[in-house]
């Protein structure tokens, strides 16, 4: 309860304090995205594949190519005595491989996890994984960008 609390503090002052994400605008970017492809979860990379649109066909010298590999688990943390689930955690694994001019200049993976409850109402469950592989998403094509910009300076 004590933590719940904690975070709802927190949450708040990031709200008041005019705090944003760093690359909460990014059609500023020097680069372009010209093609990307997708492999693995579909819902992970449903997610990519909006984020991607806004760096897609803008007017840069370096245009990249991705691959994008998604591996999403859901493993079984621990059990109650009539071999209930009661928690499990939530990984994505994604692996990028980034080309320019057709040549290969980078693999980049990242991993998300996540520890979460499990929920007696299955459709509840279901949503709230969906929320968590969003955020996942975000997470990480928010590090790619980061890791995109850096590859670009050079």
């Amino acid at each position: 309860m004590r933590k719940i609390f904690l975070l709802l503090i927190i949450l708040n002052m990031l709200n008041g304090c005019g705090f944003t994400p760093l690359h909460l605008n990014k059609t500023n970017t020097n680069f372009s995205i010209e093609e990307v492809s997708y492999e693995g979860d579909k819902i992970i990379n449903n997610f990519f594949k909006i984020y991607f649109r806004i760096l897609e066909n803008n007017e840069h010298e370096k245009k990249y190519k991705i691959n994008v590999t998604t591996e999403y688990y859901k493993n079984v943390l621990s059990k109650d005595t009539t071999a209930e689930i009661l928690d499990y955690q939530l990984s994505a694994k994604v692996l990028f491989k980034i080309s320019l001019n057709e040549k290969l200049i980078k693999e980049i993976t990242f991993v998300e996890k996540q520890n979460t409850d499990s929920i007696s109402d299955k459709f509840e469950e279901q949503k709230y994984e969906r929320v968590i592989k969003e955020n996942f998403a975000s997470t990480i094509y928010n590090n790619l960008i980061s890791e995109l910009s850096k590859l670009n300076d050079y």
